[in-house]
């Protein structure tokens, strides 16, 4: 009897030491490809008070959209991109009517499905009343050592019966033991919990990520990129959940991936800030507007009160009237371009002149420049963006900027880039009207290849136009910048290709030729301004240079 319970002893050990072999097979961790150490959860209760209180963004009886999710809804402890990256939860609030529901962004760089469900999940369902909203999304960071490191990792896949329990070796839980479960599993407890709570879960795929083509990802701006797409994993996995607990499935990896499909490599590159995985403000908002479209174009009957709460979904456009058959040329610009344009014997810029230039049977023009702004603040205000979604294959777009980018950086009107051409940046901190904010800024020629690279990705032809002279006669001739903005002009149009109107040069040679006495009726009331008189000789000019470079832009200038 002892020698058969003995065997029987044997059998069990031999088939549990098979077990736990096949237990470490399967459930072996996903590996780290993200390699971006985020240490936000290590100061958990700092964490806990730069988050806002769960519920507290809510007004009166509405409800609150919350949001769910790691660094790439809400960067860093602050998640005011300080380090020139962004959460697209930041800007999530601008799509839904804040009269009617507020967006509160719970999400914590760092976290994965388990780190977020253990540690602040509780906290956020304290909050959580019946007819709230909650948006999850998740999967990032469910990779690594499961008991090690940031203790972390969940279990492959969307199984309800496969567990792992592990002792914690490092973390402010070390010694404890904590059973993990799939990546699945941690989805459907969130949304079974929010439901219970009589909220309404919304599941979500994760952003992309981006990964370099070429041997030296390092180089910054250099080399071809293209976007991450999880379908087979983390995405697929979180489409399953939904259906099988019948929640709304908003796939954002896909939404995005596919416009990141229509960039450059070099546009889709400066999406994301200083690693793979983190958005900068342009990839951030990129992403903000996808989850916008994609609650607004779900099919799922639940999301219909959440989605008559929704705003702002129409793209911004300039307003420009088409006609059949004509294409249009957008006119981009400070106030040497656009002024006050009315009396006449005040400032005006050069494209109130357009219609003696330009042969209105053959194109349309409209004139979106602004006084006051340089490259970074016609970018910051929307005023590019408005032209960009207005872009249809045969259009053309003048971009002249540079007589206020030469301002200051860090203070006044904080409307100055950095000089010169190269793709570099820095983080700079914003006050303006009582609002302070983070903003990286760009060189002046930076900007400059990102207004010619949308162009042609929407089929429109960018044509540059160096800035006008200003009214100043050093040893009696008119003052040239062909030195700084001059040759920074001629440098981006070499490196892209761009046809360059040199207005500069040949404002100044006319200049020149009319004298200094005389000159100035060609200004009004300071260096920079034109008058009427100014305006339509740069306008001419505009004419000239275009013939001169042979641009197809010509062909619709009046006879």
């Amino acid at each position: 009897m002892r020698k058969h319970f003995l065997s029987l002893f044997a059998l069990m050990a031999i088939g549990s030491a098979t077990a736990v072999q096949a237990q470490q097979n399967e459930y072996k961790p996903m590996d780290d490809v993200n390699k971006v150490v985020d240490l936000t959860l290590d100061s958990l209760e700092k964490v806990k008070t730069a988050r806002p209180q769960a519920g507290s963004s809510r007004k009166g009886d509405n409800p609150v959209l919350f949001l769910v999710g790691n660094s790439t809804m809400r960067t860093g402890t602050k998640g005011n991109g300080d380090n020139g990256q962004w959460g697209w939860g930041f800007y999530e609030h601008q799509y839904f009517d804040e009269s009617r529901i507020t967006v509160e962004n719970q999400a914590l760089g760092g976290t994965s499905s388990r780190t977020f469900y253990n540690q602040l999940w509780p906290d956020v369902k304290k909050g959580i009343k019946p007819g709230d909203w909650v948006i999850i999304e998740l999967g990032h960071n469910d990779n690594g050592p499961f008991d090690s490191g940031r203790c972390r990792a969940t279990i492959r896949g969307i199984s309800a019966t496969d567990t792992l329990v592990v002792t914690l070796k490092e973390g402010p839980n070390k010694g404890q033991t904590e059973t993990v479960y799939s990546y699945g599993e941690y989805m459907r407890r969130f949304v079974r919990e929010a439901r219970a709570l009589g909220a309404h879960p919304i599941l979500m795929s994760l952003t992309p990520r981006k990964r370099s083509l070429t041997p030296d990802p390092s180089l910054v701006g250099e080399g071809s990129w293209e976007p991450v797409r999880v379908a087979d994993t983390f995405g697929g996995w979180a489409r399953e959940i939904a259906e099988e607990l019948n929640v709304p499935f908003i796939d954002l990896n896909e939404i995005s991936a596919k416009k990141y499909e229509q960039m450059s490599s070099w546009k889709l590159n400066y999406h994301f800030y200083l690693d793979n995985i983190h958005t900068s403000k342009f990839g951030a908002e990129l992403n903000a507007r996808n989850a916008a479209e994609g609650i607004m174009a779900c099919q799922h009957p639940e999301l219909k009160p959440l989605q008559a709460m929704m705003q702002n979904i129409a793209l911004p456009t300039t307003g420009v009237k088409r006609e059949k058959g004509k294409p249009v040329v957008f006119i981009t610009g400070d106030s040497t371009v656009k002024n006050t344009d009315r009396d006449s014997t005040g400032m005006w810029g050069w494209g109130s002149q357009a219609w003696r230039i330009f042969d209105e049977n053959k194109i349309t023009y409209i004139n979106c420049a602004q006084a006051g702004r340089s490259c970074r603040t016609y970018l910051r205000e929307g005023r590019w963006e408005k032209v960009y979604n207005d872009l249809q294959p045969g259009d053309f777009v003048l971009i002249q900027f540079g007589h206020n980018d030469i301002g200051e950086l860090h203070r006044g009107k904080h409307r100055g880039d950095i000089p010169g051409v190269a793709d570099t940046s820095c983080v700079s901190r914003v006050v303006l009207q009582n609002e302070a904010y983070n903003e990286v800024v760009y060189s002046f020629g930076w900007y400059l290849k990102k207004m010619i690279d949308d162009c042609r990705e929407k089929g429109a032809t960018p044509i540059l136009v160096s800035l006008t002279p200003r009214n100043e006669w050093p040893d009696g001739k008119i003052e040239r910048r062909n030195d700084s903005y001059g040759q920074w002009y001629r440098a981006v149009a070499e490196e892209t290709g761009t046809t360059l109107v040199d207005l500069h040069n040949i404002t100044a040679d006319a200049l020149d030729g009319i004298g200094q006495e005389a000159a100035k009726n060609y200004y009004y009331g300071d260096h920079t301004h034109t008058s009427l008189k100014g305006a339509r000789l740069n306008a001419l000019g505009i004419a000239i240079g275009l013939k001169r470079a042979k641009s197809k832009l010509a062909d619709y200038l009046v006879p």
